[in-house]
């Protein structure tokens, strides 16, 4: 694979001014998070019809060069499930993105189900891509010349791919559909989580935890966050959330009982073990009133009625998604569908201005959704 490698701001600002002139770019990112502590971005791939770049953020400070780019519309920039790209983008360089090509959405409108990069460069260009180096550590350096073809690879094949695509999906008529899918992803950004859970509370079985399970849980989470930042590492490389619950819901009291919870090794006994005894014996000093507990959940009062409007309407999405040979959640999520049971819009202008309704839905499904509304 031939790429150029961008470490220094005077090749930068070259390949700058080759790439303000091109009317179409891929661009991908690759992130430390499986690594490392903190999930920033690591790498940038570019790609042009004819070149591909490879930029190192960790050695230049400053890629403010890229915003007239990937901000121009006359740009056409082609990501793969550009959903994680453009919140890290936003939050690590401050960048935006305009005249989106996303083709993992291009290719959920040609209703393909297997929606990951390898698998549609597969089917559309018979090009099967490598796995070798998909949890590598790119925050390293320097990098292997494997891991830099690697991520070559993830850009260099987008512009064909995009071809294809739009083509496809001007033949079904659908381009229109899908570049109204594409200018609502420009606005994505990060943001943190409105959770108000702490974030103890948010792993897979807290919920089945005592008060005591849970103040355990959050010593050892505590711990976890602590031990992972000093050592640069994610916290689930540190000790798994299944391991944590474990010992949420057994509150190991020595080194043998500590050591039949699943996940934690010998080594981990040994440099850890006594960190996290003294964790489960501060959750169970904490006293009774002060346990956590989950907030109560919100109780929604029955209504058969909207009820039965919602089992209309998702009757209608299903059947016009099999016709349209579309997956049926794409079409339209089944939470949209239940909010239009709940209000019950009377007429298609009311459906348009309901929260999260695209117009392409308007123009694919909306009078049979409000002909379901009117039935009985």
């Amino acid at each position: 694979m031939l790429y150029e490698y961008i470490e220094t701001p005077e090749h930068l600002d070259r390949v700058l001014e080759r790439l303000a002139e091109l009317p179409l770019i891929a661009v991908d990112t690759e992130a430390a998070g499986y690594h490392r502590y903190l999930d920033s971005i690591s790498l940038l791939q570019i790609s042009s019809r004819e070149e591909n770049f490879l930029i190192d953020p960790i050695a230049l400070d400053d890629l403010s060069g890229l915003r007239p780019i990937l901000e121009d519309e006359k740009i056409e920039t082609i990501f793969h499930d550009a959903d994680f790209d453009l919140r890290i983008l936003d939050r690590d360089l401050q960048l935006r993105v305009a005249g989106l090509f996303d083709t993992q959405i291009a290719a959920a409108f040609l209703g393909e189900r297997a929606l990951g990069l390898g698998a549609l460069v597969e089917r559309y260009l018979g090009i099967k891509l490598p796995k070798a180096y998909q949890r590598a550590d790119w925050a390293e350096r320097p990098l292997s010349e494997g891991m830099k073809d690697y991520a070559a690879t993830d850009t260099v094949h987008l512009p064909a791919l995009r071809d294809k695509l739009r083509t496809a999906l001007e033949e079904k008529g659908r381009l229109a559909w899908a570049e109204e899918e594409f200018a609502r992803r420009e606005e994505t950004r990060w943001s943190v989580t409105a959770d108000q859970l702490a974030g103890f509370m948010r792993i897979k079985g807290a919920r089945d935890l005592t008060g005591r399970g849970l103040a355990i849980l959050r010593e050892i989470f505590d711990w976890r966050e602590e031990v992972a930042r000093e050592r640069d590492q994610a916290a689930f490389r540190v000790l798994a959330n299944k391991a944590m619950i474990e010992i949420g819901l057994r509150a190991p009291a020595n080194r043998d009982e500590l050591m039949s919870i699943t996940g934690v090794s010998d080594r981990m006994a040994d440099r850890s073990g006594a960190d996290l005894l003294e964790a489960v014996k501060r959750g169970e000093a904490v006293v009774d009133d002060e346990l956590p507990r989950f907030p109560p959940s919100k109780r929604w009062d029955r209504d058969p009625e909207s009820e039965a409007r919602g089992e209309r309407l998702r009757g209608v999405r299903n059947r016009l998604a099999a016709e349209l040979d579309l997956d049926p959640g794409f079409l339209m999520s089944r939470a949209v569908l239940d909010e239009i049971a709940r209000r019950n819009p009377a007429s298609i202008a009311e459906l348009e201005n309901l929260p999260d309704i695209r117009r392409w839905q308007i123009v694919a499904i909306g009078e049979p959704l409000m002909h379901a509304l009117r039935s009985r």
